[in-house]
C-alpha cells in the first residue's frame, strides 16, 4: 500500500517534534553539567545530596559525544560558567 501525503506530512512533524525534543534535552545535559561542575559539596544543603548523586551518575552515562554535543549547544549561554569550572580542575 502506498503512503498518502497525509502520512508522509504527519511523518515530517513526528520528526520535527522528536528534534525539537532532543534540543531541549540536550540544552537540560549541558546546563546541567556546567551547574554541577561548578558546584561546591561544601555549599551543597545535605537534603540535595540524593539528587546530586542521581545527577551526577546520570551524566556519567552519556556517552561523550552526546555530552559535547549539549555543551557546545549551551557554551554561548553559560561562558563564564565554564570557565570558571575550567579555572577550578586546573
Amino acid at each position: 500500500m502506498a503512503r498518502t501525503n497525509d502520512d508522509g506530512v504527519g511523518l515530517v512533524a513526528e520528526i520535527e517534534a522528536l528534534m525539537s525534543e532532543r534540543e531541549i534535552l540536550l540544552r537540560t545535559i549541558g546546563a546541567a553539567s556546567v551547574f554541577f561542575a561548578n558546584l561546591s559539596a561544601d555549599e551543597l544543603p545535605e537534603a540535595a545530596y540524593d539528587a546530586a548523586d542521581v545527577l551526577a551518575k546520570s551524566l556519567d552515562t552519556l556517552p561523550e559525544e552526546l555530552l559535547r554535543e549539549a555543551l557546545e549547544l549551551v557554551r554561548p549561554l553559560v561562558e563564564k560558567d565554564l570557565d570558571k569550572a575550567s579555572g577550578r580542575s586546573a
